[in-house]
């Protein structure tokens, strides 16, 4: 066996809702003991750190058990920010409610090995850029759709940080100027729009105005619990208000599109996250609401394409982000 198959890299994708962690070979194509559980963030951090260091060494161990004589060679970690990817600190998580947190440091501290730090939309867009729907492309941007609305932009293969690790924060730019607002206190701004708990806040304010839907039934007339995926479900089975919804999900999603591709001239946007569910229902306008909005020739350069990857995506970008720091020497 060569000395790349037994090459592995530790990855974890740290998320408002799970913790995800897995093994990495260095060629993206085998991933191992990938172990997931509630992040539990009311807890506090020391108690969410303890738990990421305890799944690291419980996946160290499958991985020994499972792949005769691997390699380990360090820990990508992926977390919500905004960050300082050259410190390892994270400066601010509202959702996890951390701030100014070594956190690089302590789970390396905790494994015993070398790690690197980046934020979890950016690993996961570059996961997808590295082994998914964006391998083989030049210019890549990602979305990432689930709470929130995250993205990354990857150059050549290499993500775009900007001046202060804040690049790609796509979900808050502004689509409508006197709009939603967000929870990042503007109006207007994608996320407000996009993400899954704006999706069903905008399907529970018709159900509230006395539209007719099939949701009020899925969720036996509760409908604080309404979701995005319960929409989607929905929409599926033809219901009239699911689909409005999603097709105007797909209206603003490609107004944001449009913005970035006539910025990035990409040749490829990869949408990830739950949204993708819907399918054809969401792709399809949101295609042809780019088309109408971008530039001609830098529509017909882009495809816009569903994330490959799925609960792995973050896990093999923070891998990946590893290898392009450490190993290269480039922190």
């Amino acid at each position: 066996m060569n000395e790349i198959a037994l090459q592995y890299v530790l990855g974890i994708d740290i998320g408002g809702t799970n913790l995800v962690v897995g093994a990495v070979r260095t060629d993206g194509r085998h991933v191992v003991g990938v172990h997931s559980q509630p992040t539990g963030a009311s807890r506090g951090p020391d108690a969410v750190i303890a738990d990421i260091i305890a799944m690291g060494h419980t996946t160290l161990r499958q991985l020994q058990a499972e792949v005769a004589g691997a390699e380990m060679l360090g820990v990508g970690i992926g977390s919500p920010g905004p960050l300082n990817t050259t410190t390892g600190v994270v400066i601010l998580t509202p959702n996890l409610g951390w701030t100014n947190m070594p956190l690089r440091d302590r789970i390396a501290a905790g494994l015993g090995l070398p790690a690197s730090l980046d934020n979890d939309a950016n690993a996961a867009v570059l996961g997808e850029c590295w082994v998914g729907a964006g391998r083989d492309k030049s210019c890549v941007v990602g979305l990432t759709i689930g709470t929130g609305i995250g993205g990354g932009i990857v150059l050549e293969g290499r993500l775009h940080h900007g001046a202060s690790d804040c690049a790609a924060e796509v979900g808050h730019m502004t689509i409508n100027l006197n709009g939603r607002r967000c929870g990042c206190g503007n109006d207007g701004c994608l996320e407000a729009y996009a993400s899954g708990p704006a999706i069903a806040a905008r399907a529970v304010e018709q159900l509230r105005a006395g539209a007719e839907s099939t949701l009020s039934t899925l969720v036996d007339g509760a409908l604080d619990r309404v979701t995005a995926a319960t929409i989607y479900e929905a929409a599926a089975a033809g219901d009239e208000l699911a689909n409005e919804v999603v097709r105007d999900t797909a209206l603003y999603l490609g107004v944001g599109v449009a913005n970035l591709i006539n910025i990035f001239n990409p040749d490829c946007v990869v949408i990830a996250g739950g949204v993708i569910a819907a399918g054809d229902h969401l792709l399809v306008p949101l295609r042809r609401e780019v088309a109408r909005r971008a530039f001609r020739p830098a529509v017909d350069a882009c495809t816009i394409v569903p994330a490959e990857l799925g609960n792995h995506a973050g896990v093999i970008g923070a891998a990946r982000v590893f290898m392009l720091t450490q190993i290269a020497g480039t922190a």
